[in-house]
Formats: C-alpha cells, sequence, structure tokens
C-alpha cells in the first residue's frame, strides 16, 4: 500500500549519535587519565591487539612513546569546544607503521580518531595558496564560483564536484560545476529543502568538512554503545563520524559511491556547500582533506568578501538616490504630487515595477500596481497585520488570497511605513517572475516506506523534473531592506511636503512632535538606565563612598566624552583614534607621552563607539592606578581589520609594576572582559603576565567603517593642565533651571573656592538678585526651558562681567556675535572643566 507521507521525521534522527564510524580508520575515546572507555570495534584490524584487550588499558600501554608526547601537544592545543587539531604520526605503536590522526573533545572525553597514512605527504598551505591565486581574478561571482569548483576537483580527484547555493526558504541550486566528461551535468538543477535535514544544516556549520569513503562498508560500532548515564558518544566534530541510513540510501539512489562535502559560510550562517561526488570508493588523503577544508575556509572568507562589496556599492548609490529624493522636494515642495517622477526615483533606490504610496487616506500609482481599491485593500492588511515594521513577501496572495487577481502585475511587495502610527505607507511592487525551476526529480513526489523498517526512503529519482512558479516575484534581498529603513527616514520628509500640500500643516506637526519625543523618552531611558547600572555596579564594588563617587564620576565622563564624540560626527561612525586619545588625554594629562597607539585609523558605529569607549576608559584607568601607568611604564595599543573586515584591537602593558590576577572580580574588569562580547557580538581576552596586563579584543565588522590612512602615527593631544582657582574669593551667579544640577555646581564652586554662590532659576530670578548685588562672573545655562539665558548674558557683558556658558548641546550650540567668544562647557562637566572655563573667560 502506498502512503503519501514527507521526509519531516528526518528531522529527529540524531546524525551525531550512531553511534559508529567508518572502517577506514578507528577510534578510542579517552578519560581524563588517558585509559581507553569507549574504542571502535576494529581497533584490532589496525593495533592487532583485541578490543576486549583494548578497553580499561591506557594508552600510554599501548602506543609508542613518541607517539604519546605529540598527542599530548595535540590535546594542550584544544582551546575551543568544537576545536579539532590534526596530524601525523610516523609510528602509532613501537611495533606499528604511520598513522593520521585527528583529536577533540566530546563528552568530557578525548577523542582520537586514527587512519593508515597512506604515504601522501605535502605543504597543504602551499598547495592551497596556489589554489586561491587562481581563484581571486574571478571578475564576476559566476566566475568565482566555476574556478572554486575546478580548483576542488583538480585537487581531490572526484567525478563531480558542486557548489551548492541554499536560498531563504532553505532549497538549494547547483550554481557551478566541474565534472568528468562522462558524467551528466547536475548545473542548474534545484533540491528541496528536505534534502538536508535541520540538524544536518547545523552540523555542517559546527563541522566544516566531511567525508563520506565508501557508501557500501558497513560501519564499526563503537563499543559501549552507551555510557553509564545511558547517552551515545556525541561525534559532532568526528572525521570518521559514520553515515545515516536514510543518507546512504540517498546516495546510492544517485549512485554516489563516495562523497565529500565542505560548508561555505558567510557571517556564520550556512551559505552553501562545495558538494563532491564520486561513482567509486575514494577517500583522499589526509593532506589533500586538510587543503581542501582549509581552501572552503579561504573561499568562504573570499565569498563573504566578495558579497560585502557588492551589497556595499549598491547602498552607497541608493542612498544618493534618496538624498537626491529629499534635494528635489526642497527645492520644489510639489513635486512629490508628481506620481511618475516620485515612483521613478524610488525604483532608481530599491528596483520594483511599481509604487504606491498612501498618506491621509490619498493614494498615488505609479507603474505596475494594483487599482486603488485593491490597494486600499493592502493598506488595510498592512495596518491590520504588519504593525509599524517594514514587511516585504515575494507572494502577496500568500497572505491576501484576493492579490491572485492581480498577481500577473504585482506579485511581491515592500511596505514601508511612514508614520507612527503605521497607516501611511509607500509600498513597492515587483511583477510575477514567470520561471522554470529545474528540479532534481519532483520535489513533492510522495514518498513511500521502504526497505529499512518504520522509516521513509529517500526519493529515488533524480532526473530532471521542471515546475513553471507563478504568481511570485523576485525577493527583496537584506541590502534593500536596509535601504529601505534608511530611506523610511527621507520619507518621513515626505509626507510632511504632502501635509503641506494638502493644507493638514499643524495636525503632521503635532505628530512629528510626538515621534520626536517619543524618540527622545526612549533615548533619556535607557541613558538612564545606563547611569543606573554605572551607580549600581560602582556602589557594589566600592572600598569607601569617596573612592564610589570619584570612580563613578569618572566613568560618567568616559561615557559623556565619547557622546561627544558621536555627536560631533552628527551620529555618524566616529573614530577610534580620536576615542582613545581624548580617553587618554583627559585622564592621564603629563603622563599622555606614555602611551603609543599604532593602526590606522578605523571609525565605529555610535552604538559600538559608547560600549569601546567605557572600556578604554576601565584599562586606562586601571592602568593608571596599579598598572604600568602608575609608575614609569608604558602601554602600546594596536588595532588593525582582519580579512573578515573585524577590528582587532590590543592592549600590551609593560615597564610597571608586576602583575598578578585580582582576587577579587571588580565592576572594571567585568566591563573590561564581558561588554564587547555582550553588547557588540564579538569576543574579548584578558591575560595577567607578571610585565603587565595584556588583552585582545574582536569587534565584528557590522560595528566597524573603514580604515582611513593617516600619513603619521596618531598623536595624544595634551589635557588642559591643572591650575589655581580663578573663583578664589569670588561672587558667582550660577543660573540653572534643574535643581540637582545647581546643587551640584554650586559645591564644585564652593570647593573651588568661590566666596559665594547666588542660584538663580530663571531669567527674571537672575535679574532680581544682580539688581543690587555686585558679582564677579556668570555661570550661565544657555537653555532655560522655553526661554534661554541671553538677557542675563547682555546684562552681565554691560557691567563687563565675565561668563561661561553651559549646554547640553555641545558644539551644536551657536551663540549669537556679542557673545560668540565666551567659552562654553559641555554637560555634564567636571570640576577642572569648569576651573579652565572660568580662566578662560576671566583672561578674554
Amino acid at each position: 500500500m502506498r502512503i503519501p507521507v514527507d521526509l519531516t521525521n528526518c528531522d529527529r534522527e540524531p546524525i551525531h549519535q550512531l553511534g559508529a564510524i567508518q572502517p577506514f580508520g578507528f577510534l578510542l575515546a579517552l578519560g581524563d587519565d588517558w585509559r581507553i572507555e569507549r574504542a571502535s570495534e576494529n581497533v584490532d584490524q589496525h593495533l592487532g591487539q583485541p578490543l576486549a584487550e583494548v578497553l580499561g588499558r591506557s594508552v600510554t600501554e599501548i602506543f609508542d612513546q613518541d607517539a604519546i608526547h605529540t598527542l599530548r601537544n595535540m590535546a594542550a592545543m584544544l582551546r575551543t569546544p568544537d576545536a579539532v587539531e590534526r596530524g601525523h604520526l610516523d609510528r602509532l605503536t613501537p611495533s606499528g607503521g604511520a598513522f593520521d590522526v585527528a583529536v577533540h573533545l566530546a563528552d568530557g572525553l578525548f577523542i582520537l580518531e586514527c587512519e593508515p597514512a597512506d604515504g601522501g605527504r605535502g605543504d597543504a598551505s602551499a598547495l592551497v595558496r596556489a589554489m586561491i591565486s587562481r581563484v581571486r581574478p574571478a571578475t564576476s561571482l559566476k566566475g568565482f564560483l566555476e574556478e572554486g569548483a575546478r580548483q576542488v576537483r583538480a585537487l581531490t580527484g572526484f567525478d563531480r564536484v558542486m557548489i551548492y547555493r541554499f536560498d531563504a526558504a532553505g532549497s538549494g541550486e547547483v550554481a557551478a560545476e566541474a565534472r568528468r566528461s562522462s558524467v551528466d551535468s547536475f548545473l542548474g538543477l534545484n533540491y528541496p529543502a528536505s534534502d538536508i535535514p535541520a540538524q544536518a544544516r547545523l552540523l555542517y556549520v559546527r563541522n566544516t568538512f566531511r567525508v563520506i569513503a565508501d557508501v557500501g562498508a558497513p560501519p564499526a560500532l563503537i563499543v559501549p554503545q552507551f555510557d553509564v548515564a545511558g547517552a551515545p558518544l556525541d561525534l559532532s566534530m568526528s572525521l570518521l563520524r559514520s553515515v545515516s541510513p536514510i543518507h546512504i540510501e540517498y546516495l546510492r539512489n544517485m549512485g554516489v559511491a563516495a562523497s565529500l562535502s565542505i560548508s561555505i559560510l558567510v557571517e556564520g550562517r550556512l551559505w552553501g556547500l562545495v558538494a563532491c561526488h564520486h561513482y567509486a570508493p575514494k577517500r583522499p588523503s589526509m593532506m589533500e582533506r586538510t587543503a581542501a577544508e582549509l581552501f572552503g575556509s579561504m573561499f568562504s572568507l573570499m565569498l563573504e568578501s566578495r558579497l560585502r562589496a557588492q551589497e556595499a556599492e549598491y547602498e552607497v548609490k541608493a542612498r544618493e538616490v534618496a538624498s537626491h529624493l529629499l534635494a528635489t522636494i526642497a527645492r520644489d515642495g510639489s513635486a512629490m504630487a508628481d506620481s511618475s517622477w516620485f515612483g521613478s526615483t524610488v525604483a532608481d533606490a530599491i528596483p520594483c515595477d511599481g509604487v504606491g504610496v498612501m498618506v491621509d487616506g490619498v493614494s498615488r500609482l505609479s507603474g505596475l500596481t494594483p487599482d486603488e481599491a485593491q490597494f486600499s485593500g493592502i493598506i488595510t492588511w498592512l495596518n491590520r497585520a504588519a504593525s509599524s515594521q517594514i514587511y516585504t513577501t515575494d507572494q502577496i496572495s500568500s497572505v491576501i488570497p484576493e492579490a491572485a487577481a492581480y498577481g500577473n502585475k504585482a506579485a511581491g511587495m515592500l511596505a514601508i511605513p511612514i508614520s507612527r502610527t503605521a497607516r501611511d505607507h509607500v509600498v513597492l511592487f515587483r511583477a510575477e517572475r514567470l520561471r522554470a525551476v529545474r528540479w532534481a526529480g519532483n520535489p513533492e513526489k510522495p514518498v513511500e516506506l521502504g526497505p529499512l523498517g518504520a522509516r521513509l526512503t529517500p526519493r529515488k529519482s533524480f532526473e530532471e523534473w521542471s515546475e513553471l512558479v507563478k504568481g511570485k516575484a523576485e525577493p527583496f534581498t537584506a541590502a534593500e531592506l536596509r535601504v529601505a529603513e534608511s530611506l523610511r527616514g527621507a520619507l518621513l520628509e515626505v509626507v510632511l511636503r504632502l501635509a503641506d500640500a494638502a493644507g493638514d500643516e499643524r495636525r503632521r506637526a503635532q505628530e512629528r512632535q510626538t515621534l520626536l519625543v517619543a524618540e527622545l523618552n526612549h533615548r533619556v531611558r535607557n541613558i538612564l538606565a545606563l547611569i543606573r547600572g554605572l551607580v549600581a555596579q560602582t556602589r557594589q564594588h566600592a572600598v569607601d563612598p569617596n573612592d564610589m563617587m570619584e570612580t563613578l564620576d569618572l566613568r560618567v565622563q568616559a561615557l559623556a566624552r565619547a557622546h561627544d564624540q558621536v555627536s560631533a560626527d552628527r551620529l555618524a561612525p566616529a573614530s577610534l583614534t580620536s576615542l582613545i586619545a581624548t580617553e587618554v588625554s583627559a585622564f592621564l594629562g603629563a603622563r599622555r607621552d606614555r602611551v603609543r597607539l599604532e593602526g590606522e585609523d578605523v571609525k565605529l558605529v555610535p552604538d559600538a563607539f559608547t560600549v569601546v569607549a567605557l572600556v578604554v576608559h576601565e584599562l586606562v584607568t586601571n592602568a593608571a592606578k596599579y598598572g604600568a601607568l602608575s609608575q614609569s611604564g608604558t602601554v602600546t595599543i594596536r588595532w588593525h581589520l582582519d580579512n573578515a573586515g573585524d577590528l582587532r584591537l590590543s592592549w600590551s602593558e609593560s615597564g610597571g609594576p608586576a602583575v598578578t590576577a585580582p582576587r577579587r572580580r571588580g565592576f572594571g574588569t567585568t566591563v573590561i572582559e564581558r561588554s564587547i562580547p555582550h553588547e557588540l557580538g564579538g569576543s574579548a581576552d584578558m591575560r595577567y603576565r607578571v610585565s603587565g596586563i595584556e588583552a585582545e579584543f574582536r569587534i565584528p565588522a557590522r560595528h566597524v567603517s573603514a580604515a582611513t590612512p593617516r600619513g603619521a602615527p596618531a598623536r595624544i593631544a595634551a589635557a588642559p593642565a591643572r591650575k589655581a582657582s580663578p573663583y578664589e574669593g569670588s561672587s558667582v551667579l550660577l543660573v540653572e533651571d534643574s535643581l540637582m544640577i545647581a546643587l551640584g555646581c554650586e559645591a564644585t564652586l564652593l570647593e573651588l573656592g568661590a566666596r559665594e554662590v547666588l542660584v538663580a532659576a530663571s531669567v527674571p530670578d537672575a535679574m532680581a538678585l544682580i539688581a543690587d548685588r555686585t558679582v564677579d562672573v556668570g555661570v550661565l545655562d544657555f537653555n532655560l526651558g522655553e526661554t534661554n539665558s541671553l538677557p542675563i548674558a547682555d546684562e552681565l557683558k554691560a557691567r563687563g562681567v565675565p561668563m561661561i556658558f553651559a549646554s547640553g548641546y555641545g558644539d551644536a550650540l551657536a551663540l549669537p556675535p556679542a557673545h560668540a567668544s565666551a567659552p562654553v562647557i559641555v554637560k555634564p562637566y567636571t570640576h577642572v572643566e569648569l576651573a579652565n572655563a572660568g580662566w578662560s573667560a576671566m583672561t578674554r
């Protein structure tokens, strides 16, 4: 009886715990004492000793001593859970021959896999360099993939080598192929996602290389099959791991007798596979496999770089179009009403066949789109189901069944909400892309129960089967979605222009203000939460109250300096060199010359900039208090971009006092070690050497802009010198509308020697205070609620009284010409900055 079923049960098969290995080698699982706790049943074929005599013995009693020494060194190099070390032993046992070996850790055991050496030795790295040199010149992605397939086939000798590329749904297409002339071509064929189950895809990410030497060879069982807890051995990272019976049947149905696969990873995700097939048993040498695996890693990095460059080039051009859109409307507010112009301009940024705009219930359509009633139905669905996020689909009819009626001209869409309530949208449409997909067999063909009992038989037919795909459009890419996010901000301005034309400016302005207030509220809450966390952690680790206040003040100032630098670049990526130089200069003063910076300047995005600033601050503080900068030592900070575009930054102290790891883990150490991994997805490694602290950091490429070469090494600007207080014996007028800030500044001024501080919260209060009082200097908060302190400044200037302005706007504060020479300090400010500003004001 034929039962129509699918292959979803494959997703539940524990392919990493099959309890057996391929028989071209043998496996030993060793405990902490190097005793053999498990072994493959074929050890007698390779060691000449029965399995029963091997289990429970120490390998030191069986292996050659030089081999034991080499294996212990290999074990010491296993630094990460998925690390695998490979090597060659000229003699495994005192009387045995040469073996190639691989070692890794699993389930708390040291896993040793050995296979007889085939005698083929060579320099894998030199071979890979030659392969890379042949792949690199390819100018197109297609040519790059084709040359990659040719190089792998030349190395391994397999009958067929395919570059297999996955789509968003998990299905794959043979994008490139190199093959023996007598075998059929699979180029262009598609394979359904079910051909590679989910757990197999996860293994392809963890273990990027897989070889099956002989599909027909019976596996060698691992003895015992289960440990005392009843668990089989985890073979995820095994070189010899046996093959799932379902996959064996799949390969047999294709006529394949041996296979090899290399994972292609892009940004840590499985982009595709290099899949190799041979129609007779085949086991490449260890050197060939090592070279193939290394080539796969280099190929992945080169592919990622090419894809990233293509996306970056597209995004730059698209953002230029968005800028042109705004500039044109700024010159001519009626341009938005020209639906033809607007549609074609948007299509230049994100390729599409039609554009629909809905603002305040009024629709405008351009190009291939649904009619107005159908478009209104789409907007109604978006408002109900898509919230306020950008939404995309390559088949509108899959979510709105009625859309099948117009699928020939508007099959896919990208919807960009351009109002806070998400009722206004710009929708980009793509027409139906009729295409014939060539499958390797019918992907929907029923599957029957087969010879493996209550398991499913993989499909037997791999003959080409074509399917005409209707009602679907070309999907929008990840790069196009990023451009859509940036375009959304530009289109908000477009909506405002439309509101002007409709005479509804007041309501639109109110909506914009509400949106800005909500965004400001969100940012303020984030800042308050960050400060609250700093206070809590600093209090928890402080030795005494004075230490707590000083440490907390320095940390807040470090964040403020980082925020100023990002703000100066209008929230664009900011300079890493400036970040480090500013922090060092502000904190170390005269000791700044003992810090050396080495590296081409790079820029960090705002979110990463603040995190790195806090880490650098803690490193500088620690070095100044306890490390190299506390005496006469030096600090060297180096950085560079690696092949993946990640920023590698190192900190090295020398010449200071001897360093030991702290007994108590403080908040500063926690910030250094965990901030970058936790918030940026990078890594941090801090080491306490006797000669000084060393630290290594990796910041992922998504947080980094390209390096900017500079002609000369970075120099650290001099910090403002501490001088005697300019406020000694003075009467100071302090105008500040925030009580907490006023109290703090008042205390600071009194500490700096002020005779008295006259505090006012508004212009009338300040004018009343100075009507019959003489003041020597004024410290004026520029923004006082709905007004500013310029009337007070005019009065003080008329009396010849010097003044200082305080503001939270930094360099964005534009003073009128009459007061342009007055110094400005940026909140939050320190007593040093307040003192230096006082000297500046009094010497003008």
